[in-house]
């Protein structure tokens, strides 16, 4: 008799603890992953009075190889480091109006890994959306405003893309 209790109550014990294992393991595995944000610097965008006189300046005395857009950077992932991230650096008129509805003199771009999925985030968090997303060979792009009215450009890039066509302009990266 205390056999049989002992195996019953051995058998229950497994049961509710396989039950409860596999009740854990379908929420771990049906709860979304937390969604990544930025993800590091796309670029550094600066007004100046002429920015043809500024690439070639960070040219001769800083060694940046430059091209009409400024300067692309080249970096390997830490995720995986056998793919290339790049980082653009570009000089623009201080007459630009890319900059708006921001007042101030720079914009920092934003490498991120889901843009749809984070603006969605960003509308439900009342931050500023201010355009649609839009796509090109290269990537996915927005702009918002942070708290301060500084305007943020988020771009998801498509690194493939975008080095190809630094291939093929003959433009070199700054390694």
């Amino acid at each position: 008799m205390k056999k049989i209790t002992l195996i019953a109550l051995a058998l229950a014990t497994s049961f509710g603890l396989g039950f409860a294992f596999n009740n854990f393991m379908v929420k771990s595995s049906n709860s979304k992953p937390e969604l990544k944000r930025v993800t590091s610097i796309g670029g550094i965008f600066f007004k100046c009075k002429d920015p043809k006189k500024t690439r070639a300046w960070y040219q001769e005395h800083l060694g940046l190889n430059t091209n009409p857009y400024g300067s692309v950077f080249e970096w390997r992932q830490a995720a995986d480091s056998t793919q290339k991230g790049f980082t653009q650096w570009s000089p623009f008129s201080e007459k630009t109006k890319y900059f708006e509805p921001s007042t101030k003199d720079f914009m920092i771009n934003y490498r991120v890994a889901d843009l749809e999925a984070l603006v969605n985030v960003l509308k439900n968090e009342g931050v500023t959306i201010c355009d649609t997303i839009e796509t090109f060979s290269y990537g996915k792009f927005v702009h918002i405003m942070d708290l301060e009215n500084n305007k943020i450009e988020l771009w998801e890039p498509n690194d493939l893309e975008y080095d190809k066509i630094g291939v093929e302009s003959g433009s070199k990266t700054t390694k």
